[in-house]
């Protein structure tokens, strides 16, 4: 469905592009917006030559940049309709995860997971696969029913998974390269409650020899490690209160001790930012994410970098890595170890297979994380690993190409969608080059 761009002035916009949250990315825009209603968005849009999106700016990249326009869709008003009859709540697409699960929790309803902070735009962790935990479990994006959209000729389009089938498999990970998403229809279930225990010192023997179980081990399972040894320093385990766990955990699981206070996944930083622990009970919105939505879980002092694996591959990755810890761990904070299932969008970095998600938190350095992530790419290329769209890393276009079955595809979708080049920048060119 579409309809045709509001006539009238385009608004004078806001200067001052600014950084991203890490501050590592100064953002080139001559213009920088926050229109307050869809009239004025749709103008800025038909109006453009250059066009990006800005969400929370949780990226490390240059995804979000542009010489043109940059914009906001957070002024953008408020959206929160529940269909309890399908299933679905709509929102707006500037939304963060922690504000619309508090809302949908007071209603009785739940998403079906949550990423470790509650503090990015449902939109911008949709458009680039953004994940929580859980084998059974994929990331944000595959809740999506449908969604709103202006396109680089200021039209309103419409498309959702019922009518547009395979193309909406392509549409969801878009990498904002299609049009700004507006608004989200998103697919929900009755709330949950879930418990946190918080394990130190697994083992390295007993995760070689259960690795999958342990992933497997609830509802989402987050692996946390220095890479300074073998030991995987914490285990975060997140069991839902049906599934029959108890509180407080006192037995060891698979050789790890529990925790008998709150910890912090980077070691020596204090724990009140984090969400609770030693399995007190407790809505799966306070619990899913490791930080609370009122704090700030970090200063920004830091940069990421994420691998996705074939998961029947993680122990033979996790331990071709192990050869290059002594030039990892220098420049790491911590690392992450998660499960993510299969799904069927196109440029998911999970797409058709269930996937183990080796998750990077370096220090804020550009200069020494750069060969690190060349030398753990070189150790991943035997498995092709699909790096995180939003992050930090050096896989050359042609070889992601290749690991991606419906590239062409998406190449294609994207030509129909942006004849102009609207929606271009230096990072997508980079991916996707000009006439391609």
């Amino acid at each position: 469905m579409t309809s045709p761009p509001p006539t009238g002035p385009t608004p004078a916009p806001a200067t001052g592009a600014g950084t991203n949250w890490a501050g590592n990315i100064t953002f080139g825009a001559r213009r920088r917006h926050r229109p307050s209603s869809l009239a004025e968005l749709r103008r800025i849009v038909a109006a453009g030559d250059r066009v990006r999106v800005l969400g929370t700016g949780h990226s490390f990249n240059h995804i979000a940049d542009t010489p043109g326009d940059l914009v906001s869709v957070a002024g953008l008003p408020q959206r929160l309709e529940v269909d309890p009859v399908h299933h679905t709540v709509t929102v707006n697409a500037g939304i963060r995860y922690g504000e619309l699960a508090a809302r949908l929790h007071a209603r009785g309803w739940a998403l079906h997971n949550l990423g470790s902070l509650p503090h990015i735009s449902v939109a911008g962790a949709c458009a680039t696969a953004t994940h929580g935990s859980g084998v059974h479990n994929g990331n944000l994006a595959t809740a999506v029913e449908a969604m709103e959209l202006v396109t680089a000729d200021g039209e309103l389009v419409t498309v959702n998974r019922e009518t547009d089938g395979d193309r909406f498999a392509g549409m969801v990970v878009n990498l904002d390269s299609l049009g700004v998403v507006t608004a989200l229809t998103l697919r929900i279930e009755p709330t949950y409650d879930l418990r946190q225990y918080v394990y130190q010192n697994l083992p390295a023997e007993r995760w070689h020899a259960h690795l999958d179980d342990i992933l497997g081990g609830g509802y989402s399972v987050s692996l946390f490690t220095d890479w300074t040894g073998d030991t995987v320093d914490q285990v975060w385990r997140k069991c839902r209160t049906t599934d029959g766990e108890e509180s407080p955990a006192t037995a060891d699981w698979y050789g790890a001790t529990p925790a008998d206070r709150p910890l912090h996944p980077v070691p020596g930083m204090s724990a009140v930012n984090c969400t609770e622990q030693l399995g007190v009970p407790g809505p799966w919105h306070v619990r899913l994410p490791h930080f609370r939505l009122e704090f700030t879980p970090s200063s920004g002092e830091e940069l990421q970098s994420e691998y996705f694996v074939d998961r029947a591959d993680a122990l033979a990755a996790l331990d071709a890595l192990a050869g290059i810890r002594e030039h990892i761990a220098p420049v790491l904070q911590i690392s992450e170890i998660r499960a993510v299932a299969a799904d069927d969008l196109w440029l998911s970095p999970s797409y058709r297979r269930d996937s183990v998600a080796l998750h990077f938190t370096w220090v804020k350095d550009t200069t020494a994380v750069r060969p690190v992530l060349a030398a753990i790419e070189e150790r991943l290329a035997p498995f092709a690993a699909r790096p995180h769209w939003g992050k930090l890393h050096g896989v050359d276009p042609g070889v992601l190409a290749g690991r991606y079955e419906r590239w062409s595809d998406f190449r294609r979708l994207r030509r129909e969608y942006d004849p102009s080049g609207t929606f271009r920048n230096e990072w997508t060119d980079h991916y996707f080059p000009t006439g391609s």
